[in-house]
Formats: structure tokens, sequence, C-alpha cells
């Protein structure tokens, strides 16, 4: 790989921590670029979704897509600007079935009428989507039910009982940084799990 000369000082470190974490496997590296980017793609995300727990979601996905294909990154870029392109990439396809779906409303949206959910409640699914949907729950909970208990109890309660990460961190008693930590690798073990199948 050959680094741009025009990077600046910054962006060339991010490369040396990108070499450590793909060529070394140094898991402090991941941990560092993480922490170099977390706030301002946080504070992206929640400008363009106007939501706290969407932006908290879109971050985390962002860095295990960034993650996952690390060995695409392309050192004639700055690492932040390939980061937020992935970023914003994911969030508009995110944000697009949402408005699809027809339920997508901002924290910050007042305008919601009542017509507006009466609509989305016409647009109930039919028998057929509902069958659907309940054999696609059964599958993935088979596959949840793979994970060692810690992680199969955070997904449990995020993705089943649709708890915040604030309520997840006082029921399990931990910070709030090791519970989503901890669902990020969750959804890393399923994601192997499922590619397994």
């Amino acid at each position: 790989m050959e680094v741009n000369s025009n990077l600046t000082e910054k962006a060339q470190k991010d490369y040396e921590l990108i070499r450590k974490a793909l060529y070394d496997r140094d898991q402090q590296a991941y941990a560092r670029l993480m922490q170099n980017y977390r706030e301002a793609l946080y504070y992206m995300m929640l400008k363009m979704t106007n939501n706290k727990t969407d932006a908290e979601d879109l971050t985390i996905e962002a860095f295990g897509k960034a993650f996952k294909n690390l060995h695409h990154y392309s050192p004639k870029f700055a690492f932040s600007t390939w980061l937020f392109k992935i970023a914003s990439n994911n969030c508009i396809d995110f944000m697009r079935k949402k408005q699809k779906q027809g339920f997508y409303v901002s924290e910050n949206d007042e305008n919601t009428s009542m017509e507006a959910v009466g609509e989305t409640e016409s647009n109930s699914p039919s028998p057929e989507d509902a069958l659907l949907k309940k054999e696609n729950l059964k599958r993935m909970r088979k596959v949840v039910d793979k994970l060692k208990p810690h992680y199969r109890t955070l997904v449990e309660l995020r993705y089943f009982q649709e708890y915040s990460y604030e309520e997840i961190s006082i029921q399990l008693d931990l910070p709030i940084g090791t519970v989503k930590a901890q669902l990020y690798r969750a959804r890393e073990f399923l994601y192997a799990l499922l590619k397994g199948k």
C-alpha cells in the first residue's frame, strides 16, 4: 500500500493504526481508531437522523462495516474521509428503508398528527407477512441461542425487548460504553453464525 504524501500527520497516524490492526491483529489499534472518531461520527449521524438511539446504532454499525472492510481501505485518502463516507451511505440507506416502511419519525418531530398514526395502522401486515415475520423471528432466536449466555442476554434486551442502552446498563450494572462495545461484539458473532449457516 502506497501512502499519499499529502496526508496530514493525523491521517498518517491513523494509517499506522490501520496497519497494526490489519497485520498485527492489534485490538488496541481498533480501539484507538474508534476513540478518534466515535464522537464526531455520532454527531454526524445525529444531525442526519435527528434521533439519538438511531445515531448510536448507526455509529456502531459504521465502525463495524469499516473494520470488516479495512483491507479495502486505500491510504490515498484519509481514513476519516473513508469512514465518514461509509457512515453517511449506511445512514441514507437506513433512512430510506424506514421511510419506505412508513414509520420514520425523528425524536424532535412534533408535527406527527393522529392522521399519520392512523395511516400506518391501516397498513398493518397481511396474515402472510405476519407469518413470515414470525418465522424469521423463530429463525433469529435459534441463532441467538447459539451465543454465549452473556451476549444472548444483551441481544435479547436490546433487540427483542427493545431496551435502550441506558436501561440495559442499569439492568446489567454495566457502564454504557461496555454495553455498546459488547453489543457490537455480539452482532459480530451473530453475523459470523449467520454466514456459517
